[in-house]
């Protein structure tokens, strides 16, 4: 059986969600719920976890409960096999029925006691309101959802446009609020997200033409859903995939539109874990071959002119494996294994004409706005570089700037791996 697939563009969203346009930002700590000692963590993959990712998955198993762990996998954000035309095939399958078995087939091979599908999808809406299925998911001591249409997750969990509980989701919550683990990737990850979840588009478009309430059939247009996802982390906005689609500059867009002034933007294969979320004791902690930006919009300012939007005074931390971070204090703490990178290099950071790795561009360069931070980090030969959007008209300009509180930190002495505080501004040419 593969890996499930990636997921059918959405379909626009009823105009009904336009009405609620009300944004939280996401520093208001202080209506988050009471703090509790016993809260629960959630681990959230960027998406793409290889099969063979034992640190994260042992990570999920070890937080419910090690060899006695009962995982229930949810993936409503699949389609169902009535939508799949290779339902009846095991080998190319990609559905919910068919998802959920794989995930729980990975779980047991990684040390689960047992892994169980959770029976939703968008053809059996009703069962997230099951006294069966309540009593399955009170069985279990952690929870993975899988990826594809984060909006399935509403349409089943959330009551779609009601956008309230299902006892499904209320017993998952509960659980999570006595010390249950939430885990998810993609669209499991995003579903975790508080108000203005993100629900599709590009950077450059997202740069150019600002974001909107809704989902669209274009797959460049930028979206949000203003009342949000689960609203298990409301420290920051979230994004997944980041790297691997450039989707820097949309994250940013998007927090700037909506009022937040943090992101955590996830990396592929690669988890943040969130320690007591929603409490004045969450702390995050990053686990993976990757990693995860925090992008933080607290001075940063947006600008509109007859040549586009910009913004600027931004700030860009990339955070690696082993390195942790306080939500409340703002304050990373890089892993002790590495070391304070002293750049020695003299050569010029490499000129990226694709910072945001543009689908227009098969050719472009991936992680291209990571590689260049790293670049100038790197480097003693400059304290600033700019890239650029492959699209003109305009051609975004994104500057780099090492100055007060930038800090690169090394695990080998010599490539950055960490960086806290570069300066990032993004202004139209």
């Amino acid at each position: 059986m593969r890996a499930p697939s990636a997921p059918a563009r959405r379909t626009v969203l009823a105009c009904a969600l336009a009405v609620s346009l009300l944004s939280v930002q996401s520093s208001a700590l202080a209506d988050a719920p009471q703090d509790r000692s016993r809260a629960g963590s959630l681990v959230l993959i960027g998406g793409a976890l290889k099969e063979s990712n034992t640190q994260v998955y042992g990570e999920i198993i070890k937080r419910a409960g090690g060899p006695d762990a009962r995982i229930g996998i949810i993936t409503a954000a699949s389609v169902p096999e009535s939508q799949d035309p290779h339902a009846g095939d095991p080998e190319r399958c990609s559905n919910s029925a068919c998802n959920g078995a794989y995930y729980a087939e990975v779980f047991r091979r990684h040390g689960a006691a047992d892994a169980q599908w959770i029976p939703l999808d968008v053809d059996h809406v009703a069962d997230a309101d099951s006294d069966a299925v309540v009593a399955q998911v009170d069985s279990m001591t952690g929870f993975f959802f899988g990826g594809g249409d984060q909006y399935r997750y509403v349409t089943t969990l959330l009551r779609g446009e009601r956008h309230e509980d299902s006892k499904v989701l209320a017993a998952i919550r509960a659980k999570l609020s006595r010390g249950a683990v939430v885990a998810g990737s993609s669209a499991g990850a995003q579903i975790a997200s508080g108000p203005d979840m993100v629900t599709g588009g590009e950077s450059y478009e997202g740069l150019r033409d600002g974001s909107a309430p809704g989902y669209y059939d274009d797959p460049t247009r930028l979206g949000h859903l203003p009342e949000g996802g689960f609203g298990f982390l409301r420290s920051g906005l979230v994004d997944t995939h980041t790297g691997a689609y450039g989707r820097e500059g949309r994250a940013l867009r998007l927090a700037s539109d909506t009022g937040h002034d943090r992101v955590y933007a996830l990396e592929e294969n690669t988890a943040l874990v969130v320690d007591r979320p929603g409490s004045h004791r969450e702390h995050l902690s990053v686990l993976g071959p990757n990693g995860v930006a925090v992008l933080d919009l607290r001075d940063a300012r947006a600008y509109e002119s007859a040549d586009g939007w910009s913004l600027r005074r931004a700030r860009y931390s990339y955070l690696t494996d082993g390195d942790r971070y306080d939500a409340r204090t703002w304050t990373p703490r890089v892993h002790p294994a590495k070391q304070p990178l002293s750049p020695l290099g003299t050569t010029p950071v490499p000129v990226t004409t694709d910072v945001f790795h543009s689908a227009a561009n098969p050719d472009g360069t991936p992680y291209a706005f990571r590689t260049t931070a790293r670049a100038l980090a790197s480097t003693r030969a400059q304290n600033s570089a700019t890239a650029t959007t492959f699209e003109s008209g305009p051609r975004f300009a994104v500057t780099f700037t090492k100055g007060r509180g930038f800090a690169a930190f090394t695990g080998d002495g010599a490539d950055a791996r960490t960086l806290l505080s570069l300066r990032v501004d993004i202004a139209p040419r």
